[in-house]
């Protein structure tokens, strides 16, 4: 459907054309883009894919590199071991980048403008999540009372008016859940959803604690509020009453955007955390508000990682295992698509990647408690795409550009302004846009299978979807450049019984040579959760 979409989008400018030379000039200027496409971890993976079917080996190591705790992985849960460990004074230890330094919190730039290739903000942290706040106040980014119950944060970060909005019917609308046109009946129920949150989020299970907080691992295990993970969250409406065609959307849309999952498979004890988790405050900002930067968690994770002194190097783990000294990590660099690997020898490993990699690499990980078959997540694939543009599109009447702008439609997730956080008194003359799009109607696997063999131009097409609903054909004579990011495996999707998953609990409590790190061990992927799993695993790395 969508490529069809992307040919009605071309055939239309090219039938145009027939009337106008300018609708041929930004169709031609729009079809002379070469989008370029990055695939984190591709690469790797077919080669050592080649390998198996070959039956042959990978080349003998070149080097030996020895350390006392080696970080198997760089994303957010790499990156706050690391930062731990130095906190602690614990000084030898060496990070493996993996396929991408940084992971989903990645960035890129076009010159001096930044963006997103992963995750692009992050909540204010509420008053569980003492870890973030403890990282957040050490890079600056809180700069007073870390914590209180409000914080003083740098105000560069704190996200500006106009936030977000909604193109409906046609107009655009504050918000992202649809009002305007709305009749009363849905709206009513819009606002008993709403107060229902505010009732979640003060909920406490029989055991004395909240039921919904960051980190996941302190929220209570009341089997009355335990059985939220047995059914969906769009069978939980369904059981509540909620018949709003606008308010089932809304939270379609948000599990999309946090999980890359639609609502009738995402578990409902997952859906409701989403919004009765996030209620953090600031003594400078109003309720509910968002941190975020031109280049998405990138330069939080630059920051990271230059309070921690890690050093770093490239390569992707293939085999860890352990040995009566310790622990070895084979790793794999592709130079110029030639294979090279180094062992890494240390005391103790930090396996700070995706679970659904662990399980391949990890030697007898079944010995752990996982098993790979049974107790592996789901993932959900992802496209982010960012469009260099070298003016801004024309936009409706009495409709400011927001931070994040969002259509009314589904695959794609709107798109976010690289440059909203710019307050010089003019805008500046170019900007980027990023779409995200969360490949959730179809399938994971047969969303990785067609993105395995998509052209350039098809992703252009899926990635574009939103752009060209918002501002028709006329966008493309703004856009300069495009790039993609493709990630099959973007994040862990929480489905029903993902609260109750015995191998990631086995992990999760496991301590010995080899610890485990990621977000993937809660269910889902968020920055507190990675941060969590990375804080606990350097605490016991470095004893």
């Amino acid at each position: 459907m969508q490529r069809r979409s992307f040919m009605l989008w071309t055939a239309g400018g090219t039938a145009a054309a027939a009337a106008g030379i300018g609708s041929i000039a930004a169709y031609l200027r729009w079809q002379e883009i070469t989008p370029k496409v990055l695939y984190p971890g591709r690469s790797e993976g077919h080669y050592l894919r080649k390998l198996m079917r070959e039956r042959a080996a990978l080349p003998a190591p070149s080097a030996t590199v020895t350390t006392d705790v080696a970080i198997l992985g760089s994303g957010i849960a790499g990156l706050t071991a690391a930062w731990r460990l130095n906190k602690l004074g614990h000084k030898d230890f060496l990070m493996i980048d993996g396929p991408q330094p940084y992971g989903n919190a990645a960035g890129g730039q076009f010159g001096d403008l930044a963006y997103p290739t992963g995750g692009h903000y992050l909540p204010l942290p509420s008053p569980e999540s003492t870890h973030v706040r403890e990282i957040l106040f050490d890079l600056g980014i809180i700069q007073r009372d870390p914590q209180a119950e409000k914080p003083y944060y740098d105000e560069r970060y704190i996200l500006h008016a106009p936030e977000e909005r909604l193109l409906f019917n046609g107009h655009w609308q504050d918000g992202f859940i649809p009002t305007e046109g709305v009749p009363a009946e849905e709206l009513a129920q819009h606002e008993r959803f709403f107060a229902e949150v505010r009732r979640l989020r003060q909920a406490h299970g029989n055991d004395g604690k909240r039921v919904f907080v960051f980190p996941t691992v302190e929220s209570s295990q009341d089997p009355a509020w335990q059985a939220l993970d047995t059914i969906t969250l769009k069978q939980w409406m369904e059981r509540e009453g909620y018949t709003s065609p606008t308010l089932h959307w809304y939270l379609n849309y948000c599990c999309r955007d946090d999980y890359g999952t639609r609502y009738d498979q995402v578990s409902a004890w997952a859906g409701l955390h989403y919004y009765c988790s996030r209620w953090g405050q600031a003594a400078n900002a109003g309720n509910g508000a968002w941190l975020t930067w031109p280049g998405g968690m990138q330069p939080v994770a630059t920051a990271m990682e230059q309070a921690s002194g890690v050093k770093r190097h490239a390569g992707t783990v293939v085999s860890v295992q352990t040995t009566d000294k310790g622990v070895e990590a084979l790793c794999l660099e592709l130079v110029d698509g030639q294979p090279r690997t180094y062992l890494v020898k240390a005391r103790k490993a930090i396996c700070a990647m995706p679970l659904y990699v662990a399980a391949r690499v990890v030697n007898n990980i079944a010995d752990y408690g996982f098993d790979a078959k049974r107790d592996t997540p789901a993932y959900a694939p992802w496209l982010v795409a960012n469009f260099l543009l070298k003016r801004f599109p024309d936009e409706l009447p009495h409709a400011p550009l927001c931070w994040d702008n969002v259509v009314y439609q589904e695959p794609g997730l709107g798109y976010v302004v690289s440059t909203h956080q710019d307050i010089r008194v003019r805008p500046p003359e170019k900007t980027v846009f990023s779409a995200y799009v969360a490949l959730s109607d179809r399938t994971p696997q047969a969303a990785r299978k067609w993105l395995d063999v998509a052209t350039t131009e098809e992703l252009l097409a899926l990635a574009s979807v939103d752009l060209k609903t918002a501002y028709g054909r006329d966008f493309a004579s703004c856009v300069e450049r495009v790039d993609i990011t493709v990630r099959g495996h973007a994040m862990a999707a929480p489905l029903p019984g993902f609260r109750s998953n015995a191998g990631l609990k086995a992990l999760r409590e496991h301590d010995g040579a080899i610890l485990f790190a990621h977000a993937d061990l809660s269910g889902f992927s968020v920055f507190e959760e990675a941060a969590w799993w990375g804080d606990r695993a350097a605490r016991l790395a470095a004893v």
